[in-house]
């Protein structure tokens, strides 16, 4: 069982680590790419989930830092339900993230 503090230190870690990476993205996209692998890898010893503003920041299957030029490409699509599109151009994988309609506001003339 992995403790408390494990969890923490990996996390912040983690954190660390992705700042690495978009810092040397542009420059060096292999050193950065390592830097989330490592970071993925800290994730699974830790038994940590990678933070959501984390996840969305690179590829799932081979890694790459969606911060490089040239490297994904991003659509918004309303089949089914809303959602973002954001497809690695490396190795082909799509990510899609659904996206909630706001609902409308409640009017506030009824209000008594």
């Amino acid at each position: 069982m992995v403790s408390r503090e494990l969890k923490k230190i990996a996390l912040d870690r983690i954190g660390r680590l992705m700042d690495f990476a978009r810092k040397h993205a542009a420059e060096r996209p292999e050193i950065a790419r390592e830097a989330i692998i490592l970071a993925i890898r800290i994730a699974q010893k830790a038994r940590v989930r990678i933070p959501r503003k984390y996840k969305r920041m690179f590829c799932r299957k081979c890694g790459t830092p969606f911060w490089t030029p040239n490297s994904f490409t991003i659509r918004v699509r309303d089949r089914r339900s809303t959602h973002i599109v954001i497809k690695c151009l490396k190795c082909g994988y799509i990510k899609r993230i659904p996206v909630k309609k706001p609902k409308p506001h409640e009017s506030t003339s009824w209000k008594t």
